[in-house]
């Protein structure tokens, strides 16, 4: 996704604090300067750039926001928004749990497919100046003021993008207790839709699953552990996603008993046959190094690139079952 070519079109913000016990709806569209649309434009660029967004599909017999968005009208953006906030708002005064926050909706236009932004601006806890007079005198002082906005860059964690025109939606989300019950309250009880595994959830799953296999079938055998990992960071190096037959045959097709409970463990989420895209480089980089820690307490941080270089470094098995490290080709060596 180019950042760019994410056209703003309108906006509008309601404020839903549900300590005061009504929300504040807004009339009028917001006037969209330079620096408002480029802090939109921003949001929106980390919510669909991101591995934590979850794709899903309204249910549309059960859904109260899909009957108000399937015949969405530029020119009812307010009053629509105004329903969105109030079903929200309503959700939100039933469980204190969720976090006040202002709503800012905005229609905008990526690669000539229309959307809407739903964007929920949680209230952020900050110090703050205030200046005053007291008995004639200048007072400054500094209080903690809880409304703050997030920051420019911010990644908000309660965020939903719409194509108008498919319907087809992506969220991210966070749980909250709901009847004492830690739910996701954005898709179950005020979208109304099914949501799918985020990129990140499924790489986290996969990575998971080997490490309990191989710390289950493997535990003593550090080559096979490493090896594990070496070909899931390869696949994403060189394809640029990681499908999942692909590595399972390749990391445990020799060993089908091995192969099994590792598929086993990927059908519990249906994702055995899937191929992960991530899309943001943070995700691909935390598995470019792999942390190794001895019994002796001395930790090596190998980037896996090294680790498929034997001219720069190489592990040993001893005589007596121990291992050793032999780091090679060093020409500099610096403290950190």
């Amino acid at each position: 996704m180019e950042r760019d070519e994410i056209i703003i079109r309108n906006g509008i913000v309601h404020i839903l604090d549900s300590s005061v016990g009504l929300p504040a709806l807004s009339d009028t569209v917001l006037e969209l300067g330079p620096d408002l649309n480029d802090f939109i434009r921003s949001l929106i660029y980390k919510i669909a750039s991101g591995d934590e967004v979850k794709h899903c599909r309204f249910d549309e017999e059960t859904s109260q926001v899909y009957p108000l968005l399937k015949d969405f009208r530029e020119d009812n953006l307010i009053e629509i928004s105004k329903e969105l906030a109030k079903q929200l708002y309503t959700i939100m005064n039933q469980n204190i749990a969720i976090p006040a926050a202002d709503l800012l909706i905005a229609t905008y236009q990526y690669q000539s497919e229309p959307y809407l932004a739903i964007l929920k601006l949680n209230y952020k806890e900050t110090f703050v100046h205030l200046t005053g007079e007291t008995e004639g005198l200048s007072c400054n002082d500094i209080i903690k003021y809880k409304a703050t906005l997030p920051a420019i860059g911010s990644r908000l964690t309660e965020a939903v993008l719409i194509n108008l025109s498919s319907l087809e939606t992506m969220l991210v989300e966070k749980k909250y207790e709901v009847n004492g019950v830690k739910t996701n309250y954005l898709s179950e009880l005020f979208l109304g839709c099914k949501t799918r595994l985020s990129s990140k959830a499924k790489m986290a799953i996969v990575t998971k699953a080997v490490d309990q296999i191989n710390k289950t079938y493997y535990e003593d055998n550090f080559d096979k552990q490493m090896e594990a990992k070496s070909i899931i960071q390869n696949e994403l190096a060189e394809e640029g996603h990681l499908d999942i037959p692909a590595i399972t045959e390749k990391i445990y097709g020799e060993e089908p008993e091995i192969k099994e409970a590792f598929t086993e463990k990927l059908e519990k989420y249906h994702i055995e046959k899937e191929r992960v895209k991530p899309q943001s480089q943070s995700t691909i980089k935390k598995l470019e190094k792999q942390f190794l820690t001895t019994d002796s307490g001395i930790e090596i941080n190998i980037p896996m690139e090294q680790y498929n270089n034997p001219q720069n470094i190489e592990f040993i098995t001893n005589d007596d079952g121990t291992l050793s490290v032999l780091i090679k080709n060093i020409n500099h060596l610096s403290a950190k």
